[in-house]
């Protein structure tokens, strides 16, 4: 039969509406040239993960990671806000990061004061540990002199044995601090917890040099991270803070470096982790904010978290993988929908 002239006529418009369609959806699907880059080839979104982020939700997905010792998270969103609200919340960090699992947070004066580490104390269970730890065999992270140093210092029998430990354990942070603004990560804790030592900076780098995100776009954020204080990052702050955090099934005390640096084409503020004492061996929480005209006032806020822990190895570690991975993601999505709605309301509340 035939064809109508009808019949092609439709054919034609439903063909020109479809173009228009596929256009205007190629077109929303577009992100700033680096960016874009990023997410086709290292965080390797899907069209429906590329487009879901376009329509302002979250999206986050495991990064390739040993699932023996490491997690790797990312996440992004848009946000509709200036950048400076985000860069002021994350300076006063006290605030920033405040309630719920965060027990107390301290940013760290400059130099470092025994006051600063007041409101460390051990958790009860942490004290218990460290009357019986002994290199190899403890359940709370340390380095060998803290070991010496306590059994030389404390008697664990005497009354006064949780204000003597509480008292060397703060003298012993600020001894840490001190000796990391002097001599970098060469001086981050050896860790004498298990059966062989943990060397933090070595574990430290060895994450970052296999992190794009750092080798690839931002070399010299990379190179201060790793030769800290012995190279200057331009157009940029950093600060030190300490805080006590409930994870997992121990309250975790943990310090953090913090650095922002302001470039281009956005924005970068990099935490990293210089001491913990439980789970961790080393971690990195890297976020980029990145403006993007095509949309108006606002940046995409793309963040990655690496760690590195000893719990995910062996049988017992091969149990929780799944969870400790779906957390994270969890996790992950929760903060970015909360920075999301705060930074937006904030913004609507500013004349």
């Amino acid at each position: 039969m035939p064809e109508s002239p009808a019949l092609r006529l439709f054919v034609v418009a439903l063909a020109v509406v479809s173009g228009v369609a596929s256009s205007i959806r190629a077109q929303n699907l577009r992100f700033p040239p680096r960016l874009d880059e990023y997410l086709k080839s290292h965080a390797r979104l899907t069209d429906a993960e590329r487009a879901s982020l376009a329509g302002g939700a979250p999206v986050t997905k495991l990064l390739d990671a040993d699932p023996a010792t490491e997690v790797a998270v990312f996440g992004a969103i848009w946000v509709a806000a200036p950048p400076g609200l985000y860069l002021n919340a994350v300076k006063d960090i006290e605030s920033f990061e405040r309630g719920g699992s965060f027990r107390v947070t301290k940013r760290i004066s400059e130099p470092a004061r025994i006051q600063d580490f007041a409101e460390l104390d051990l958790p009860d269970d942490d004290l218990d540990d460290l009357r019986t730890c002994k290199p190899g065999d403890c359940e709370i992270k340390v380095g060998q002199s803290a070991l010496d140093r306590l059994r030389k210092e404390v008697n664990f029998a005497s009354p006064s044995a949780r204000a003597d430990v509480e008292r060397l354990m703060r003298q012993l942070a600020l001894e840490y601090v001190n000796a990391y603004r002097e001599g970098g990560n060469a001086r981050l804790a050896v860790y004498r917890d298990a059966a062989r030592p943990t060397f933090v900076a070595a574990e430290f780098e060895s994450l970052v040099n296999r992190m794009p995100e750092l080798t690839t776009y931002l070399p010299d954020l990379r190179r201060y991270l790793l030769e800290y204080p012995n190279y200057s990052l331009p157009a940029s702050t950093s600060f030190l803070y300490w805080q006590e955090a409930a994870f997992g099934l121990k309250p975790t005390i943990r310090i953090n470096h913090v650095v922002i640096t302001e470039g281009t084409e956005g924005i970068a503020v990099a935490s990293k982790q210089l001491y913990a004492s439980h789970y961790f061996w080393t971690a990195l929480e890297l976020r980029v904010l990145v403006p993007d005209a095509s949309r108006g006032q606002g940046f995409w806020f793309v963040t990655v978290n690496r760690s590195r822990s000893d719990g995910l190895g062996g049988f017992v570690g091969r149990m929780i993988r799944g969870k400790v991975r779906g957390e994270a993601t969890s996790g992950m999505q929760a903060v970015l929908k909360v920075t999301k709605t705060n930074l937006e309301q904030q913004a609507r509340q500013k004349p």
